[in-house]
Order: structure tokens, then C-alpha cells, then sequence
């Protein structure tokens, strides 16, 4: 393999896409990833500089261009400097990109059924 080609799947595990080098693999093999706008099912699969890598993951889809290659996995600082984020999800949290539900009020305890009550026992009381 020359040094500006790169796996596929090694790629998204030095890109700190996915935790583990086999979970890009499945993740490859499933048919979650595109390059290019071809989907990819050989985690063997070589990208290089420009290629556009197209992700779904769980949180939605994310779109990355190649912009290097790193020869070790480095920490987030480093494996952002191998991609460029095209989907505009960079830095937003779930809940930013709408993928959380609404947040109850602090306090807001009229929709929790406590434990006791829900179970038809009154604490503290006796019942003879």
C-alpha cells in the first residue's frame, strides 16, 4: 500500500468515526459506507486524498472528505485533521441536530409515577 492510500475500514477507525478497527469493518460490510457516492462492502476498500465518504451511523448520516492519512490513530485532535466534516453536523451535540427528544423542566415531576405508588403501597403507613 503506497502512503496516500488508505483501508477503508482503517481509515474510519484513525478518523475516530467508530471505537474499534472491527466495527468499521461491519460497519463496511453492512453497506453503511459510500465513497464517492458508491456504496462499499469490502472493508479492504482503498480511499485517498478528495474522496467523499458517506457514513450512516446511528446519529444520522455524516459526510467526510478526505483530506490525509494517518499512519497511527492519533487523539481527536489529530484524527480531525485527516477529514473536513461536509454535513454540517461538526461539534452539535444530538440534541442540536434534533435527534433527542425535548428535555423535561428541572423539577418538573408531574409525569413521574414514583416506585411506592406505582407498586399500590403507602410508605410509612400500616394497613392492618
Amino acid at each position: 500500500m503506497s502512503g496516500d492510500r488508505q483501508r477503508i475500514d482503517r481509515w474510519l477507525w484513525n478518523a475516530r468515526v467508530v471505537r474499534t478497527r472491527s466495527a468499521a469493518a461491519a460497519l463496511v460490510i453492512a453497506g453503511h459506507v459510500r465513497v464517492n457516492g458508491n456504496r462499499v462492502v469490502v472493508p479492504g476498500r482503498d480511499v485517498k486524498c478528495g474522496d467523499v465518504v458517506t457514513v450512516a451511523l446511528n446519529s444520522g448520516v455524516r459526510v467526510l472528505k478526505v483530506t490525509g492519512i494517518a499512519l497511527r490513530r492519533g487523539d481527536a485532535a489529530a484524527a480531525s485533521q485527516i477529514f473536513e466534516e461536509l454535513s454540517g453536523a461538526a461539534g452539535k451535540t444530538p440534541a442540536a441536530r434534533g435527534l433527542a427528544g425535548p428535555v423535561p423542566a428541572a423539577g418538573d415531576s408531574s409525569d413521574q409515577i414514583s416506585t411506592l405508588s406505582r407498586r399500590g403501597r403507602n410508605h410509612g403507613t400500616e394497613n392492618d
